[in-house]
């Protein structure tokens, strides 16, 4: 009887978890300026990258799957969406190295490739600390505003 139970149970468990993180995600999006919303899409693709990493050593290719598929949109959908033409040059070099994520994502998911994924994290870990760095800046000119 209660072995039946089990599995529902931790279903229920499981939904609840995504649904406190949903909202808690969520909660965070609404109330978060352009720069925090680039700043979480750093963070989450860090997050995911290192799920992939695990998953993969784990041999969980499944899941290893799901979190390179879910790395290379928050890379197309969210980074380059979030680039604006008025950012000249810089942003042209930011939409190529988020083209070239995307590429090493896609073989790192095809090939089983740890290192491609540990490339991805040194290429974009430099990127959310300079923008982590100037938050300060951006905070003070939006104030200003």
């Amino acid at each position: 009887m209660f072995a039946g139970t089990a599995a529902p149970m931790t279903s229920r468990s499981q939904a609840y978890s995504h649904a406190y993180r949903q909202v808690g995600v969520q909660t965070g999006v609404d109330g978060a300026s352009p720069h925090q919303l680039v700043a979480m899409l750093y963070d989450g693709l860090l997050e995911t990258l290192a799920l992939a990493r695990a998953a993969l050593r784990q041999g969980d290719i499944a899941r290893k799957g799901s979190e390179l598929t879910r790395a290379v949109r928050i890379v197309d959908e969210g980074l380059k969406s979030a680039l604006s033409p008025a950012g000249g040059e810089l942003a042209r070099q930011l939409g190529e190295l988020y083209a070239y994520l995307g590429l090493r994502l896609t073989q790192a998911n095809l090939r089983n490739d740890e290192s491609a994924i540990e490339e991805c994290v040194r290429l974009i870990e430099p990127l959310r600390d300079a923008w982590t760095t100037i938050r300060p800046q951006v905070d003070a000119s939006a104030a200003r505003r």
